[in-house]
């Protein structure tokens, strides 16, 4: 009954509940991992590691425990005179956000950059050849639908949902996850830009709608409109600031946040956010109602009717009131976002079944889903899942994805079908 009350006997019935299935079935598929690939990267993140101990200690002037932070904040704040940026009831803090307040420091740079190699070398690669399972040589990951607030899935030993992509590390570590046989490739479907046309479907904004609907470039458009120059005279460094603002919208990134990002003085990051919804002023008017429903319901709902209470809105507390509205425009897209994959993959793994299909369904990965692909089936398979998930929901405005091929999840090349 109470999911009658709150419409969301579709999201249960038609979604939540059949997706356990579809994530059991991926679970037990596994996907297939490259132990050598992984032991090579493992030896070569160990052999940085060794390089880097090394500068750190020449520059140093003396060997420590890099991992102490205790010795470590001796070493920056007292030998070396960095200033310190806190202080921690035991001695000077070393945590990234210090760390990264300093990293103009070679040393500090070095620091950094040799936590992230321990971490790289720790969590992927020796964890998930920890995690091979030796009878399939597949990984099994558990996958969790309902412990994230806004609806996303999550996945645990491992959790393949946070190897970084932008990062050359996370790339190499990409390479380990193959195609279990030689027939067989990794076909990489992901929805793209998707959260801006979910706002662009939400606000009903006419430029953004426009752009969309025309096949624009929405980077290149939101650019000329925040810049003032048409789209043609939109440089490339003017379009990945304005990849930074339109994502940074998306995530009620304040001024301050978006002058870190951009590197620029707060003054003219709130200059890009006023003429931002000077242009699209159904965005702003979509992020003023969402905002006012919260406060007055005390929750917000994607399209499927997913709900998220945020209690934050009524605070006594600013900065909770201010977390409270991003959350509930964030949520909104984010949600969204997740019930259209979720519906996808409902709709695709019933589908490869009963057409007879060798196609398995073997990762998601928020916007992406993984399949391992028989050569022979790649075309058909890509078409059918390319049109499940461009239509797995009704948008006004075209829901595009782009399909990648190829031997592992890092070396995928685009296909056309």
């Amino acid at each position: 009954a109470k999911l009658r009350l709150q419409e969301q006997e579709y999201l249960f019935w038609k979604v939540e509940l059949p997706l356990a299935a579809v994530l059991q079935a991926i679970e037990s598929t596994g996907i297939a991992a490259d132990r050598e690939e992984l032991a090579a990267i493992s030896a070569e993140l160990g052999a940085q590691i060794e390089t880097v101990s090394e500068e750190i200690f020449n520059l140093a002037g003396e060997r420590f425990n890099l991992n102490s932070p205790r010795q470590l904040g001796t070493v920056l704040f007292e030998k070396m005179g960095l200033k310190p940026v806190k202080k921690t009831k035991t001695g000077y803090s070393t945590d990234a956000s210090v760390l990264e307040q300093l990293s103009d420091h070679q040393i500090v740079a070095k620091i950094l950059l040799y936590r992230q190699l321990v971490k790289f070398k720790t969590t992927y690669a020796d964890a998930l050849i920890q995690l091979i399972n030796p009878r399939t040589g597949r990984l099994h990951t558990t996958f969790y639908q309902a412990v994230t607030t806004t609806g996303r899935l999550t996945s645990a030993e491992p959790n393949l949902q946070n190897i970084p992509v932008r990062d050359p590390l996370g790339r190499r570590i990409r390479r380990a996850f193959v195609a279990g046989s030689p027939e067989n490739v990794i076909l990489t479907a992901d929805y793209s830009q998707i959260e801006l046309r979910i706002l662009a479907h939400l606000s009903q904004d006419p430029v953004l709608v426009r752009a969309f609907t025309a096949g624009e470039d929405i980077h290149t458009r939101t650019a000329a409109e925040v810049f003032g120059v048409p789209p043609e005279a939109v440089t490339p460094e003017m379009r990945s600031q304005a990849k930074v603002v339109n994502f940074g919208i998306v995530y009620g990134m304040s001024d301050y946040g978006l002058a870190q990002e951009l590197k620029i003085e707060p003054r003219e990051a709130h200059r890009y956010i006023e003429n931002y919804f000077l242009r699209y002023t159904g965005v702003k008017r979509f992020i003023e109602k969402t905002v006012r429903e919260a406060r007055d319901k005390g929750f917000v709902t994607t399209i499927l009717n997913r709900r998220r209470y945020i209690p934050e809105l009524l605070s006594p507390n600013r900065v909770q009131r201010q977390l409270g509205e991003r959350l509930a425009v964030n949520t909104t897209i984010q949600g969204s976002a997740a019930d259209l994959i979720k519906k996808a993959m409902v709709d695709i793994h019933p589908a490869l079944l009963q057409g007879g299909y060798k196609t398995r369904m073997v990762l998601q990965v928020h916007d992406e889903l993984l399949f391992e692909v028989p050569k022979k089936e790649l075309q058909t398979v890509a078409l059918l899942i390319k049109e499940k998930m461009e239509k797995a929901l009704p948008f006004s405005v075209p829901v595009t994805v782009s399909l990648k091929a190829g031997p592992n999840w890092h070396n995928v090349e685009r296909i056309e079908v």
